[in-house]
Order: C-alpha cells, then sequence, then structure tokens
C-alpha cells in the first residue's frame, strides 16, 4: 500500500495540482489536509477564504482537514510554534512526510525543510521545477476551475479579484507575473475539477483591500453538510 502523507493545503491551485499529482504517481496517500487559519477572520491564512468554504473543498475531495489557528498578522514565532504542534500531531499519528505545492522558491523550500526536520519530518514538493506556464495552462485543460480570491496590489490591479483563472486570465497579466503566481502575485480558490466529488457552490462578494492586498470575498451558497476538522 501507498505510504500515507499530510498536505499542507491552501484552498488554491498550486495545492490542488499537488494532490492530483501525487494522486497520479500513486507512491504516497495524502491522508489529511493541513490548511493555517486566520482566528479572528476565520478564514484561510493569506488567501482570505471562508473556513465554511475551505471545509466544503476538503469534503468534496475526500480528505480530513487540520486547521492549525494563528492570530492576525501572526510573528514567525507563533506561526512556527502552531504548524511544529500541527507536525507533532501527525507525526503521532504515523504520517512521516508532508507534501508542499512550492514550484521554483528555493528560499521557501528550505525554510520548510529546517522547519519540518525540527519535527521529525520530511518534506515533499512534487510540483517542483515544473515551469509555470505550463502548470497553469494543464490546469485549465485538465478542467479545473478557479477563481481569484487575493492579489498583490502593487503587481495587479483589483480587476484581477474575483476573475476565473482560465486563458483569458493568463493572456491579460502583465509581463513580469508568473502564471501561477509563485511570487505571491495572486492566490487562487479552486471550487471544481476532475478530483473533486462536486462543485463548491458561491456567490461574489465585495472586494476589499487590506495590508496593500485586494481580497475578493466569496459567500457560501446554503448548504450542506461539512466535513470534520480537526483543530
Amino acid at each position: 500500500m501507498s505510504e500515507p502523507i499530510a498536505l499542507c493545503f491552501s484552498s488554491g491551485k498550486d495545492s490542488v495540482m499537488t494532490l492530483q499529482e501525487i494522486q497520479r504517481r500513486g507512491e504516497y496517500r495524502v491522508a489529511e489536509l493541513i490548511t493555517t487559519v486566520t482566528n479572528a477572520y476565520d478564514r484561510v491564512s493569506m488567501h482570505g477564504v471562508r473556513r465554511s468554504l475551505l471545509r466544503r473543498q476538503a469534503e468534496s475531495l475526500g480528505l480530513p482537514l487540520v486547521g492549525v489557528v494563528v492570530p492576525p498578522q501572526s510573528s514567525n514565532a507563533v506561526y512556527e510554534r502552531e504548524m511544529g504542534k500541527a507536525f507533532s500531531k501527525i507525526r503521532d499519528r504515523g504520517i512521516h512526510r508532508v507534501a508542499f505545492g512550492d514550484i521554483f522558491l528555493e528560499d521557501l523550500r528550505n525554510y520548510r525543510e529546517r522547519q519540518l526536520a525540527a519535527s521529525g519530518l520530511t518534506c515533499l514538493f512534487p510540483i517542483w521545477k515544473q515551469p509555470t506556464r505550463s502548470l497553469a495552462q494543464a490546469f485549465i485543460d485538465e478542467g479545473f476551475r478557479a477563481v481569484t480570491v487575493c492579489v498583490d496590489s502593487k503587481v495587479l490591479d483589483k480587476s484581477f479579484g474575483g476573475r476565473c483563472f482560465d486563458v483569458a486570465f493568463l493572456g491579460d497579466l502583465p509581463s513580469g507575473v508568473d502564471p501561477c503566481g509563485e511570487n505571491g502575485e495572486f492566490h487562487t480558490f479552486v471550487f471544481d475539477g476532475p478530483i473533486f466529488s462536486r462543485s463548491i457552490e458561491f456567490t461574489g462578494g465585495a472586494v476589499v483591500e487590506r495590508n496593500g492586498f485586494f481580497f475578493y470575498d466569496l459567500v457560501p451558497e446554503t448548504s450542506s453538510k461539512t466535513t470534520q476538522e480537526t483543530k
């Protein structure tokens, strides 16, 4: 049987592509998703996606969800402490590897490897060094559907918030913006695709500017049962 692992999961396209790649290879089996959530907003950290939508997403993917709760504008020390607790718990459950959706940022990879080594765990990077233009196009071609939920106002204007991640979106990106937003230019929420059991339904809300980012609020449509989440 394939080895069970955890996946650090942001709710965005890179995490979903990583999950799909793991499933394709078959060497490992994702046993749980780990997501950082900001407690004051009850939303996915950095992405701003409501936790209720994250839970529905995990349910549609058929995977347990572990929420790591941090305060707004959390210090690195607090973040590392809370993530360390989560990593210790998954190690106690017999998981020894954690996958990430990073693509080419060497400093971030090195940081993750040091952080997990301190918890006695090993990192996996299933989509590492894959060309981001090809990754983005494959995501679209394979039928995944995502919407932009967070935009860095220093590199993209407000109009990019709330847009579908599609060929037109890629064509409109200014020169120098990575097609997968690997440098933090934008973040997405994936609501449908070939590895989802059903689409996650939502309506679009307001676009809010906070700390140099535009956040596009997704409002879940009235609802269904959600997957159990551990903390």
